[in-house]
């Protein structure tokens, strides 16, 4: 043992001490030793002003110092560590016995209890009493084993905590629908059981295991209030003589009309109106065409004003979508987050395509594709397919972006595009 009296021993120094002499025999440059304990630092209990103290220490030492069968001891005066460092004496001392405690540098005391020591013509220490460094050459090692476990950790709990917002945005956005259309179910008491879910979310600097039991729990409430939201929806079959006596075909499609998800293709729904895409921000740009009115004159279709929700008539009965920003956003979460980090926020259904207009290129659809799904569907309406093809090929589920969305002009002009349907089934987690 180095001790000589000076200093009191203590568990944390005698550990420091086996570490030096492992760290004797090993061949660790200085630069890979300190970047190693900087990596994890705050993880063994380290602090910035120590591994100030750390790299003041590291830049008197020589290469030569980190070679096998050598020490690396440093014995520089109190004066030059308080002249390099900025620290009083009193705070020298503190953070030299945090570093000593911790096991990344040992103390090597002289017979007088004072630092210093010589080199020879070559530059290799002969004799020297002080910190020694010697540890870090041990645990360069373990501490890089450490590090690459706390990657690990981090980029696990970085997929656990999107998981969890996409959770919790699927959620609210049902259950807030729900209860603005006044859907049946218990949607209050899963409202109350969302709340109190969320008083137990758990803090940025939990652990894995934390945010998978919470995953766990809040993917249970989504299955609930999935199960509550199609329940709303299940209605019964109408008999043949129950629909013969509604007395039209337009009212029979209306009765139908419940939301479900689409199976392969985009939901193919016979109407013969004009398709019109309601933004709270921009009235459509386009005419729905010039036809005779039967009298020899000319008739012009207006273009409709629009509020925030996407609607559209059926055999001249409206019916408004309950595709809203939110559901939207909840329904396709990459364009949600890829919308958010190019765009900020987004307020309204000009933001959303102002988004789809930047994301177009990336999703593969041409400048002249997305003018044409403008004329024809509307800026609104046209924002929200580029949302959900990007979804769906950032999925897998479509090879070819432009002629899908080719696919959905064509539908549109001759009145069969159902889009809402799509949403609707992506939020419920079976895909359209």
């Amino acid at each position: 043992m180095t001790q000589s009296g000076w200093r009191k021993p203590t568990p944390g120094l005698l550990q420091a001490e086996r570490f030096a002499e492992v760290g004797e025999r090993l061949s660790i440059p200085k630069s890979q030793a300190i970047v190693a304990v900087k990596k994890v630092a705050a993880a063994i209990g380290l602090k910035s002003q120590d591994l100030l103290l750390l790299d003041t220490f590291g830049a008197v030492t020589q290469p030569q110092d980190w070679e096998p069968g050598r020490r690396p001891i440093v014995w520089a005066s109190n004066h030059f560590l308080m002249e390099q460092t900025g620290f009083s004496l009193a705070t020298l001392r503190r953070h030299v016995r945090r570093l000593w405690e911790v096991g990344v540098i040992s103390m090597k005391d002289s017979p007088n209890g004072k630092r210093w020591g010589r080199r020879d013509a070559d530059g290799v220490i002969v004799e020297a009493y002080g910190f020694d460094l010697a540890p870090l050459a041990a645990r360069a090692e373990e501490f890089e084993a450490l590090y690459a476990h706390l990657q690990a950790e981090r980029a696990a709990c970085a997929t656990l905590r999107n998981a969890i917002t996409v959770t919790r945005r699927m959620i609210r956005a049902k259950i807030e629908k729900a209860l603005e259309v006044g859907l049946r179910g218990p949607w209050q008491n899963l409202q109350a059981a969302y709340s109190g879910l969320l008083e137990g979310l758990p803090a940025r600097s939990e652990g894995a295991g934390r945010l998978e039991s919470f995953l766990t729990r809040i993917k249970a409430l989504l299955a609930s209030v999935e199960k509550t939201f199609e329940a709303a929806f299940d209605w019964p079959a109408e008999s043949d003589a129950m629909q013969a006596s509604k007395g039209t075909k337009e009212q029979q499609d209306t009765e139908n009309m419940i939301p479900t998800s689409l199976v392969s293709e985009t939901h193919i729904r016979t109407t013969n109106e004009p398709i019109s895409v309601n933004s709270n921000r921009f009235e459509t740009k386009h005419t729905a065409g010039v036809a005779p009115d039967g009298q020899g004159r000319e008739r012009v279709e207006r273009p409709e004003e629009v509020d925030l929700d996407i609607s559209w008539s059926t055999h001249g009965q409206k019916r408004g979508s309950d595709v809203d920003i939110p559901m939207l956003m909840a329904s396709c979460p990459h364009f949600a987050e890829m919308a958010r980090s190019t765009q900020g926020f987004m307020r309204d259904w000009n933001d959303v395509h102002r988004a789809a207009a930047a994301l177009r290129p990336i999703v593969g659809i041409s400048e002249d594709a997305w003018n044409v799904a403008n004329k024809v569907l509307g800026p609104a309406m046209a924002a929200a397919s580029i949302a959900l093809i990007l979804d769906k090929s950032t999925d897998g589920e479509v090879k070819s972006p432009g002629g899908y969305l080719r696919g959905l002009v064509e539908r549109a002009q001759v009145g069969e595009l159902h889009l809402d349907r799509s949403f609707y089934g992506r939020l419920s987690g079976a895909g359209a």
